[in-house]
This record gives C-alpha cells, sequence and structure tokens, in this order.
C-alpha cells in the first residue's frame, strides 16, 4: 500500500507541474498578446529547464509562443540579428521535438517562420555588402545557410564576403565547409521579376518559377547558367593559407589546384615561393645556431634540408617558364635559386637567354 501511495503521488505532482507549466504558457501568451513580449519572455526563461521532461503538447506550445516573441522583437527592431536567431533556435527546437514524437501542431508555421528568418538574413546580407559591411554580411549569409543547408549559394556567399573582409580564419571556415559538402555551384539560376516590387527573384526550380509567372506574381524569366567553381574555392583557400604563412596547407591546396588547371601559372610560381619561404625558415634556424660540435652538426644537416628545399623549387619554375617563356618574373627567382646552388652552368644559360 505505502509503495502504490508512492507512486500515486508521483503521479499527482507530475500531473500538477504540467498543469502549472501550461497555465504559466498561457499567462505568457496573454502577455505577449497584449503588447508586452519582455514580461512573456522573462515568464519563458523562468519554466525553460522544466520543459525537457514535459509532455508533447506543453514543449510544442512553449517553443513556438518563444519562437513568435523573439520574432516579434526582431521586427521591432530590437536586436534583430540576435532575436532572429534566437526565435530559429526555438522553431528548430519545436520541429525537432514534433519529429520525435510524430505530432505535428506547429510545425507547419514553424517552417513558414524560418523561411522568413532566413529571407530576413538573405536581404540583410545584401545591404551590408552593398555598404561595403563585408563581415557583417558574411555573417548574415552563414546564418542563412544554416536555416537552410540546401540552398549552399548563401556559404559560398559567406565566405567571398569574408575574404573580402580579410576575415581569413571565417573564410576558411566557410570555404572548407564548401569543400565538405561538395558545392560545385554549377548549374542553372531561375530568375523572374516580381511584379509587385519589381525585384528580380531567384527560384530553385523552373517548375516553381512557372507556377508563380501563371499565377501572376512574376514576369520576365531568364536564366543563368553558372560554371563549376571547385577551382576558385581551392585557389582561394591556397592563397588564404599563404597569407596565413600557412605553409603545408597552402602547398596541398596549389597541388590540387593544379590538378584542376596545370597550366595556371601561379599555381606553379607560388609553390616555388613556398619552398623557397620554407628554405628561409630553415635559414634563420641556422643562423641561431652557435658552434658547438652538437650545433655544426645540426647546421650541416639543416644545411642539405636547405639546399634540397631549393632544389624543389626549380621544377615549378621551370614549368612556369614553359607556359610563359618570357616571364622576366620567374627567369629572375630561377637565377637566384641556381645562384643559391652554385650551379653556375644553368645561371650562365638561362642568363643568356634573357
Amino acid at each position: 500500500m505505502n509503495r502504490k501511495f508512492v507512486m500515486l503521488s508521483i503521479v499527482l505532482l507530475i500531473n500538477a507541474g504540467a498543469y502549472a507549466q501550461k497555465d504559466q504558457i498561457k499567462d505568457a501568451q496573454s502577455l505577449f498578446e497584449s503588447g508586452k513580449p519582455h514580461d512573456a519572455l522573462g515568464i519563458l526563461k523562468k519554466i525553460e529547464y522544466l520543459i525537457y521532461n514535459s509532455n508533447d503538447d506543453i514543449k510544442s506550445d512553449f517553443y513556438f509562443l518563444k519562437g513568435n516573441v523573439f520574432k516579434d522583437l526582431a521586427s521591432k527592431k530590437i536586436d534583430v540579428d540576435a532575436n532572429l536567431s534566437s526565435a530559429s533556435e526555438a522553431y528548430q527546437e519545436l520541429i525537432k521535438a514534433e519529429n520525435e514524437v510524430g505530432k505535428y501542431k506547429y510545425t507547419l508555421q514553424a517552417n513558414v517562420a524560418l523561411r522568413g528568418i532566413k529571407s530576413k538574413f538573405v536581404d540583410g546580407a545584401v545591404e551590408d555588402l552593398k555598404a561595403s559591411k563585408f563581415k557583417e554580411s558574411a555573417e548574415k549569409s552563414f546564418k542563412a545557410y544554416q536555416y537552410d543547408k540546401k540552398d549552399t549559394i548563401n556559404l559560398f556567399n559567406a565566405a567571398s564576403t569574408a575574404l573580402a573582409a580579410k576575415d581569413y580564419d571565417s573564410a576558411i571556415k566557410y570555404y572548407e565547409e564548401l569543400k565538405k559538402v561538395n558545392y560545385s555551384g554549377k548549374g542553372i539560376t531561375y530568375y523572374a521579376v516580381n511584379k509587385k516590387t519589381k525585384q528580380e527573384e531567384s527560384f530553385t526550380s523552373v517548375g516553381a518559377r512557372s507556377a508563380s509567372i501563371a499565377a501572376g506574381l512574376h514576369e520576365k524569366p531568364r536564366d543563368q547558367f553558372s560554371p563549376s567553381k571547385k577551382f576558385e574555392i581551392e585557389k582561394t583557400l591556397a592563397y588564404i593559407y599563404l597569407e596565413k604563412n600557412d605553409l603545408a596547407k597552402s602547398e596541398i591546396c596549389y597541388t590540387k589546384v593544379l590538378e584542376m588547371d596545370p597550366n595556371y601559372i601561379d599555381g606553379y610560381i607560388n609553390l616555388s615561393y613556398i619552398k623557397m619561404q620554407s628554405k628561409k625558415d630553415l635559414m634563420d634556424q641556422m643562423a641561431a645556431l652557435g658552434t658547438s660540435p652538437k650545433e655544426m652538426e645540426l647546421y650541416d644537416k639543416l644545411k642539405i634540408k636547405k639546399d634540397d628545399l631549393a632544389k624543389s623549387a626549380i621544377p615549378y619554375l621551370k614549368k612556369a617558364l614553359v607556359i610563359e617563356p618570357k616571364n622576366q618574373d620567374v627567369m629572375k627567382s630561377l637565377l637566384n635559386v641556381y645562384r643559391s646552388l652554385d650551379m653556375m652552368n644553368e645561371y650562365n644559360a638561362l642568363k643568356v637567354s634573357m
């Protein structure tokens, strides 16, 4: 009897807690509807730690209201980016919770709201780009990508604008993500002009555009064909890593670049630069050594490595000259390498040809 009494007490406590949470959500909803979103948010924050163990309906009500409150604050120009992000997180939690139990109380509304939020970030990214606020534009484009990871053009835009902002860490993150998702950018983009706004808008498919034109919402369709951007992505990563003096990663990227385009002369020039920069690093180590037997032994080993690095630059410079036989800068670089290695026959032969 005692055990049954304890179990019954636990059930009653759980039910009482659920009713209390439901009443608090109703109170928050009333405050929100009466134009007091901050007060509504205060209630929601107090009970949020209880929601994880709540029943399905309460979870749905909580996350939907939370998303709506944050979205409302953003619409009132209050900390727009942060509140849109918080609204998105709430709607995503809602969708996740409803997917787990197979009951879809607000999923449709949440997806509509998320599309609206994504659109706001895309529009914001465009406005920031026009104002040359590249870092802010990149952040908004990346947020738009996070809401809809199938729309990878936003990730590409984030990478490009982060590069323009010289925010190399973010640019690397975005470009590496593009490689991870196997983004190519190759394809057709379907455009049409919105009759109401007179602005050109893109569509995910020709069918979606045709349906909108048939409904009288859009006009003046056009198609834009885009080539693959994989070469551009790899080349840009190689450049960024070189700028950050990450010579090893830059070398890997430039090697891949040349696999894609064996006639890309800058790839050979930059690979030769990487070898000579690595040589310089070894020379700095050698200069710091003393004259003890152990240090002299290390000096000799480093000198061999230094010369090997210089020799490894030669094939890249020679290949660059095959592509552009009269490139004076490449010739001068190759002359310097020959002289550093005491390769005077090669040095004199090249000198004569200049």
